[in-house]
C-alpha cells in the first residue's frame, strides 16, 4: 500500500489514470469543422421558419467540470483509497501473524477495544494474504494458521477467562509452538507475570514481537472483611495517577427480592498511590442482603468480590433455663456467650416461639432441660431446614429426666441420671483435662490451654451410635462435645455449663475458637487446605471475566484443599462454594494483593490499543461518480431541449425549498390534539423524567390501574398519558404520578409555577420515591434527597403519616396498608387540622374537606401496578401467594386514591346525614 499522509492506495498505480484527464477534456471541448457553404435556391422556403429546438455548438464549461469529476472519482475508486491505514513495518511480507491475547480478566475492562485493535490487524494481514493464528493464554490451544477472513468471522465469539494465564497453560503452548518463522502481536492486559519472560524469549526467536497494552488504569477490589462493625474495602490501580475518586456499590436484593443497588461508597486514591481503603457501615439485615461488592464503572471479575459467612454476622439467640442470679453477673449462665458472640454476631433474647419466626441462624440453649410440646416441634422444623442448635449442660439438665430411656429429639445422645463431679471436697478423682482434638473433629488443630479443666459434666449413656457423634472428649474418654445431624442442621450438646461453674473452658480463649469452628460466629478464620483435606464443596455462582455474577448450573465439586490452595482456573471458577455448614468465596484478588504493571524490555514495541480506525473510501467515490453521472445526463437532456415533466421536476424542487410551517402554528395544533386525548375521558398522567425506562414503567402501571378501575368502578379511564411539566398543560389531570430518580433534572420557574396552580386548583401529585421507603421520609437515600429538592419550591401544606381514620382508608375499599412492589406502611398526606377531634356518635374526625394535594411514599407502586398488552403483570412482587397478595392491595390503594381524587371526602361527609335528616324533620 503506498501511502499520502493519512491517506493509502492499494492499487496505486491505476492513479495515473489521472494523467489522461487533460486529452479528455481536450476531446470533449473541440469544435467540428466549419460546414461548406453552397447556394441552394429552395433555401427562399425556410425563410422565416423558426427553430425551436437550438443544439449548442460548444458544451459548457461547468458541464464538462462535472464529466471530468465523475471520471476522476472513478479512477480513484478504483484505485482502493484508504483513510487512516495501518502501515507497519512489521506487517510487509508473508511471514505468517500469531495474535496472541492474555485474555484474562484484567483484559475484560477494554475488550471492546482490544477486539477492535485485533480486526484492524486481521484486516491489514488479509490485505497481504498473510495466515493468521489467534491463541488466548487464558486457555491455550495449538496455533492454526488459517486465512484472516476466517478469523474475522470468529472474532466475536473470542471471550476473556475470569482468571490469569497459569505456568503449566505457559509450558503447554511452548510445546506445540510451530518451529518456523513466524511474526507476533501480544496484546498483554498490562500485568507482571513470572511467565512472561521465557514466552517472550521463545516468540523473539520466531520473529518480530509487537506489544499491544491499554494505557488505561485498571481497578481491583478485595474481599470485604468486617472490623469493629464497620465492612471494610481495599482497592487498588494497577498504575500511579492523579487524585482520582471512583464509588464502590453493593448489590443484592431489596425487601421484595428484587435486585438492587443498597448501599454506595466513594472511594479516593490519593496522588500517586496505588491503593485505597474505605469503610461502609451497613446494618445487619441490609448486610445479609449484601451478594457481591463492585466498582462502579468498571467490567471485570477483579473490580468485583462475592463476599460468604466472613462477611455475615449471623443472627444467635441466647436462652437460659435460669436467670436469676441477684446480681451476680459472673454467674449468669450467658455472661460468657454473650461476651464472647458480641462482636461478630447479633444476639437475640425472647421467648422461644417468639424467636423462631425470626429464623436466627443459631439458637443457644444454656441450662434448658424440658421443652413444651408446641416448642419441641418448631424447633425441629427449624433446625430441619437447616438451624443450629447449640445446647449447654447444667443442674437443671442433670437433675431432669430428658432423653434418659429414650433418645430425644433434640439431643445428640442419651444422657445418664445425675452427673458427674471430680475435683471437688466431696469426690475422689482430680480435675481432668481435654484430650486432644481428632483428625474428623472440626475443632482438629486448636491448641488446648493447660490451665482448662472439667469438674463437672454429664455423661452419655453408652451407644453404638456414640463414637460417631463425639466431636471433643475429656483425657479420660468421656464425651465432652457431641453431635448430630438433622435433615440440614444439627444439634450440638456441650456437656459442662456456659459459664465457670464446671469447667474452666468459658473463661479461656479456646471457646471463642470452638465457637467460631461451629460456624457460631460470623467471623471464622479463612481455612486452610489441611483444613478442608476430603472435604467437597458445589459451586452456587460463579463469576464470567466481565464480573457478571452466573448460575454454576452443572458445574462439578471442588475438593476442599483446591479450593483453599489452587489457583483460579478452568476447573475452579471464582464464585461462591457451599459445604455441609458454610460457604467460602474464592475470589480473583485474594487479600493483601498486588497489582503490578509489566515492564517490557526495550527492545519490545510497545502500542496502545486506540488508533484511528481504517476507513476505505472507495464505495464513496464510486457512489459519488454514479451522481455525478446522473447529473449530467440531466443536463444534457435539459441542455438539449429534450427534457419533458419540467413542471413536475420544478414542483419537486419548490416542494423541498418551501419554508417549514411556522413554530407557533406547529405548537398551536399540537396543544389542541394534546388537550383533546386529555380531556375525552378520566386521564392519568405521569411526569416525564428523561429516563425512558421509568417512564416507560409509569405508562405501563398507571394502564394497569386505568384497567382495574374499567372493570371495578364506574370509572372509564382513558390510556395515560406523560406529561412535561414545561410544555404541557396540568389542569386536565385529576392525579400526576412522579417517580424520583437522582439524576431527573429539576423543573423551571415557570413550571413550578404552574405546579402550584396545579396543586391550588384541586390537583394531587402522587411522589413515589422507589426506595421502600428505606430512608423514612428521605432522610439519607439519593432519591430522598432528590425529592426534598424538587419539593422545596412548591406550596405543600403540612405532612402526617396517613392517619387510621383518613378517607383513604375507606373510599373503596377498606385499607390497613398501602403497598407497592414494596411494603413500607409509611405514605404521607396533608396533616389534619390542629382542631380536629373525635366527637362522640361520629366515627371519624371533622378532617379538612379539601383533598391532600400531595401523597408521598416509596412503594414503587407502577411496578406493582404495571401490566402487558394481555394484562399479565410485567414486575414480579414477593414471593408466591404473599406476593400476588400484596400485588392486590396495590390495586386496592390505587382504586381508593383515584376515587379519593374524583370524590374527595364524600366518605366522611356522611356521618352527618342524620343531623341533616333530623334537622329536615324526617
Amino acid at each position: 500500500m503506498t501511502l499520502f499522509g493519512a491517506l493509502g492506495f492499494s492499487a496505486p498505480w491505476l492513479l495515473l489514470g489521472l494523467l489522461g484527464l487533460p486529452i479528455l477534456w481536450l476531446i470533449l471541448r473541440a469544435v467540428p469543422p466549419a460546414p461548406i457553404r453552397r447556394l441552394f435556391p429552395g433555401v427562399v422556403l425556410l425563410l422565416g421558419l423558426k427553430d425551436e429546438e437550438q443544439v449548442s455548438d460548444r458544451t459548457p464549461w461547468w458541464l464538462l467540470l462535472l464529466r471530468m469529476l465523475a471520471v476522476a472519482a472513478v479512477i480513484l475508486g478504483l484505485a482502493g483509497p484508504v483513510l487512516n491505514p495501518q502501515n507497519e513495518e512489521q506487517a510487509a511480507g508473508s511471514a505468517p501473524l500469531l495474535v496472541l491475547m492474555d485474555a484474562s480478566w484484567a483484559s475484560a475492562a477494554d475488550w471492546r477495544a482490544r477486539q477492535e485493535a485485533v480486526e484492524a490487524l486481521l484486516i491489514r494481514a488479509g490485505r497481504d494474504d498473510r495466515p493468521v493464528a489467534l491463541v488466548r493464554l487464558s486457555d491455550p490451544e495449538p496455533p492454526q494458521f488459517q486465512a484472516a477472513d476466517v478469523l474475522r468471522s470468529r472474532l466475536p465469539g473470542v471471550l476473556p477467562e475470569p482468571w490469569e494465564p497459569q505456568a503449566e497453560q505457559i509450558t503447554r503452548l511452548l510445546s506445540v509452538l510451530p518451529d518456523s518463522a513466524f511474526d507476533t502481536y501480544w496484546l498483554s492486559d498490562g500485568l507482571v507475570r513470572n511467565t512472561r519472560d521465557g514466552l517472550l524469549e521463545t516468540l523473539e526467536q520466531r520473529g518480530r514481537v509487537t506489544v499491544f497494552e491499554s494505557p488505561r488504569s485498571l481497578y481491583a477490589i478485595e474481599p470485604a472483611q468486617f472490623t469493629d462493625g464497620n465492612v471494610a474495602l481495599t482497592l487498588h490501580r494497577l498504575r500511579p495517577g492523579p487524585e482520582t475518586e471512583i464509588s464502590v456499590v453493593a448489590q443484592g436484593l431489596d425487601p421484595a427480592g428484587n435486585p438492587a443497588t443498597l448501599a454506595r461508597v466513594p472511594v479516593t486514591f490519593d496522588a500517586d498511590a496505588v491503593t485505597a481503603e474505605a469503610e461502609l457501615s451497613l446494618p445487619a439485615e441490609l448486610r445479609a442482603r449484601v451478594d457481591r461488592f463492585e466498582v462502579e464503572g468498571q467490567r471485570s471479575a477483579g473490580a468485583v468480590t462475592l463476599p460468604d459467612d466472613s462477611l455475615r454476622r449471623r443472627e444467635v439467640a441466647l436462652i437460659a433455663g435460669n436467670e436469676n442470679r441477684e446480681g451476680l453477673e459472673l454467674l449468669s449462665p450467658l455472661h460468657y456467650l454473650t461476651r464472647a458472640l458480641e462482636p461478630n454476631a447479633d444476639l437475640l433474647d425472647g421467648a422461644l416461639l417468639d424467636i423462631l419466626p425470626a429464623n436466627p441462624d443459631v439458637i443457644i440453649l444454656a441450662d434448658v432441660a424440658t421443652l413444651s410440646t408446641a416448642e419441641e416441634q418448631a424447633t425441629l422444623d427449624w433446625v430441619d431446614k437447616g438451624g443450629m442448635l447449640l445446647r449447654f449442660a447444667g443442674p437443671r439438665l442433670a437433675a431432669s429426666d430428658i432423653s434418659r430411656d429414650a433418645e430425644d429429639p433434640l439431643m445428640p445422645v442419651r444422657l445418664r441420671a445425675g452427673g458427674r463431679t471430680v475435683g471437688g471436697a466431696m469426690s475422689w478423682g482430680e480435675p481432668k483435662s481435654l484430650a486432644p482434638f481428632a483428625a474428623e473433629s472440626p475443632f482438629f488443630g486448636l491448641n488446648i490451654p493447660a490451665d482448662v479443666t472439667v469438674t463437672a459434666q454429664v455423661m452419655a449413656q453408652p451407644d453404638p451410635n456414640l463414637a460417631g457423634r463425639v466431636i471433643a472428649q475429656l483425657d479420660d474418654g468421656t464425651p465432652l462435645v457431641t453431635r448430630k445431624r438433622i435433615g440440614q442442621g444439627q444439634v450440638v450438646l456441650f456437656h459442662v455449663t456456659a459459664n465457670a461453674e464446671w469447667s474452666g473452658l468459658p473463661l479461656s480463649g479456646l471457646f471463642v475458637q470452638m465457637l467460631e469452628r461451629l460456624a457460631v460466629s460470623s467471623t471464622p478464620a479463612q481455612p486452610e487446605a489441611a483444613d478442608l483435606e476430603g472435604t467437597v464443596w458445589q459451586p452456587e455462582v460463579v463469576l464470567d471475566a466481565f464480573g457478571t455474577p452466573r448460575d454454576a448450573d452443572n458445574l462439578p465439586g471442588v475438593d476442599g484443599s483446591a479450593l483453599a490452595g489452587d489457583p483460579l482456573g478452568p476447573d475452579l471458577r471464582p464464585g461462591l462454594y457451599q459445604g455441609t455448614d458454610r460457604s467460602l468465596a474464592r475470589n480473583v484478588i485474594a487479600p493483601d494483593a498486588d497489582l503490578t504493571a509489566t515492564t517490557w524490555p526495550a527492545r519490545i514495541e510497545v502500542r496502545g490499543l486506540s488508533r484511528p480506525q481504517e476507513t476505505p473510501l472507495a464505495g464513496w467515490l464510486l457512489a459519488l461518480a454514479i451522481a455525478a453521472l446522473l447529473a449530467d445526463v440531466v443536463a444534457s437532456l435539459a441542455l438539449s431541449g429534450r427534457l419533458r415533466g419540467a413542471r413536475a421536476t420544478t414542483a419537486l424542487i419548490a416542494f423541498f425549498l418551501l419554508p417549514l410551517p411556522q413554530q407557533g402554528q406547529a405548537q398551536s395544533a399540537g396543544d389542541d390534539a394534546f388537550a383533546l386525548a386529555a380531556t375525552s375521558e378520566v386521564t392519568l398522567a405521569h411526569v416525564l423524567t428523561g429516563d425512558s425506562q421509568l417512564d416507560d414503567m409509569a405508562q405501563a402501571g398507571l394502564s394497569g390501574l386505568s384497567e382495574t378501575l374499567f372493570f371495578r368502578t364506574s370509572v372509564e379511564p382513558s390510556e395515560p398519558m406523560g406529561v412535561n411539566l414545561e410544555t404541557d398543560e396540568l389542569a386536565f389531570f385529576p392525579l400526576l404520578y412522579w417517580p424520583i430518580t437522582p439524576s431527573q433534572p429539576t423543573p423551571s420557574d415557570e413550571a413550578y409555577a404552574k405546579l402550584n396552580t396545579y396543586l391550588r386548583s384541586g390537583g394531587m401529585i402522587l411522589f413515589d420515591t422507589r426506595d421502600g421507603d428505606v430512608a423514612s421520609f428521605g432522610a439519607a437515600s439519593p432519591n430522598g434527597r432528590k425529592l426534598q429538592e424538587l419539593a422545596a419550591p412548591l406550596d405543600i401544606p403540612p405532612l402526617e403519616r396517613v392517619p387510621q381514620d383518613h378517607v383513604l382508608t375507606r373510599t373503596f375499599y377498606l385499607l390497613q396498608d398501602f403497598p407497592g412492589r414494596y411494603a413500607a406502611r409509611d405514605v404521607w398526606v396533608e396533616a389534619a387540622p390542629p382542631d380536629a377531634e373525635l366527637i362522640e356518635g361520629m366515627p371519624f374526625r371533622n378532617l379538612n374537606d379539601n383533598v391532600t394535594p400531595v401523597v408521598i411514599g416509596g412503594n414503587d407502586w407502577a411496578a406493582a401496578w404495571a401490566m402487558d398488552d394481555r394484562g399479565n403483570p410485567l414486575v414480579p412482587v414477593g414471593r408466591g401467594f404473599t406476593g400476588e397478595r400484596q400485588r392486590e392491595i396495590a390495586y386496592r390503594f390505587g382504586v381508593n386514591l383515584v376515587m379519593y381524587v374524583l370524590t374527595g371526602n364524600y366518605k366522611s361527609d356522611q356521618v352527618h346525614v342524620p343531623a341533616l335528616l333530623d334537622r329536615l324533620g324526617q
